[in-house]
């Protein structure tokens, strides 16, 4: 679907997407330099959100392409695995490919969202979530998802574990540039609980 085929969507869900995407990315593989010099370009407010965000820019306008990769390689994926595994299965039940990643499929497959042909990790990885999620939002998978889908998509597969590992990656012993990206997702992911939490189904 091109951009400007895309529906309209309020301002306040266009952000939200904008940021489960921008999230999506910055976990999906290294980011290059062009997203450093993006995520450098960002400017927060006084909100706890926005303070996340003003230090992400702040960490990103020292870090550089190789340091980062490095860092990414250590975090998620090192010599045989890396110090995180972000995946609900491997979160909810301490195993990688289990229950959570069947259901996640079979909720991707109501929803005809797929796969993309180049992608091999589990679905149930953190950035493909925060890109589905995006994608819902937006309509990128037909139409906008109402909230209560979104409700309903967030609280079976991102709302049970996604905080707990962003904390843990905060709290990383290889996370440096990550830890800031932590700190949004986490406390992205409250707002978005809560905001959930307080939308009629």
């Amino acid at each position: 679907m091109m951009a400007s085929e895309m529906p309209q969507i309020a301002e306040e869900d266009q952000l939200r997407a904008d940021l489960y995407d921008f999230l999506g990315l910055l976990l999906a593989r290294p980011p290059s330099a062009d997203l450093l010099r993006h995520a450098a370009g960002l400017t927060g407010n006084e909100t706890d959100l926005g303070q996340c965000i003003t230090s992400l820019a702040r960490v990103s306008k020292v870090t550089n392409e190789k340091a980062v990769t490095s860092e990414f390689n250590a975090l998620f994926i090192g010599l045989g695995r890396g110090e995180l595994l972000p995946y609900a299965s491997y979160y909810l039940t301490g195993f990688l490919n289990e229950k959570p990643l069947a259901q996640l499929r079979n909720d991707m497959a109501a929803r005809r969202i797929t796969r993309a042909e180049n992608v091999y990790e589990p679905e149930d990885n953190i950035a493909s979530l925060m890109e589905m999620m995006a994608g819902m939002i937006t309509g990128r998978f037909g139409h906008p998802a109402s909230i209560a889908d979104q409700k309903a998509f967030f609280n079976k597969h991102i709302g049970p574990w996604a905080a707990h590992f962003y904390s843990d990656l905060e709290g990383a012993k290889n996370s440096v540039f990550y830890a800031s990206v932590a700190s949004v997702g986490r406390t992205f992911m409250e707002i978005e609980r809560e905001a959930f939490r307080m939308a009629a189904d």
